[in-house]
């Protein structure tokens, strides 16, 4: 990876977060950023750690999930951080096909009840 920094602003358009976002996530711990004056500094690590944040809110984890994940790594390392990710996507993926059903089911119950308001349309002209 490279030593290049991005600017804040540099920062918000390569990820295509609003300022209000990427001040969030400095304020809930999940990036910091060097900073030089008011001036902040986005260099290799907190471009990786907002990939990773952006794609673990893409599979729906909480910030806060993301946070304690990406902490593992500083405290425990790699190993640690892997074993950790592989039980969270697991239970995501649950979480994930349960909606998936749900959303079938509403979708075929709607799909009926639209099936039957169209006939009842046909018979009544």
């Amino acid at each position: 990876m490279s030593d290049t920094q991005l600017s804040f602003k540099e920062m918000c358009a390569k990820f295509e977060v609003t300022p209000r976002t990427l001040r969030y996530y400095e304020y809930i711990e999940l990036l910091s950023p060097e900073k030089e004056g008011r001036t902040r500094l986005y260099g290799p690590r907190e471009v990786a750690r907002m990939v990773l944040i952006l794609r673990g809110r893409r599979f729906g984890f909480s910030l806060e999930e993301i946070r304690q994940w990406l902490e593992i790594y500083e405290q425990e390392g790699t190993k640690a951080q892997l074993e950790t990710w592989v039980k969270m996507a697991n239970r995501q993926l649950d979480a994930l096909q349960e909606q998936r059903k749900q959303l079938d089911e509403s979708i075929s119950e709607l799909e009926k009840l639209r099936d039957g308001a169209t006939d009842e349309l046909k018979h009544k002209k």
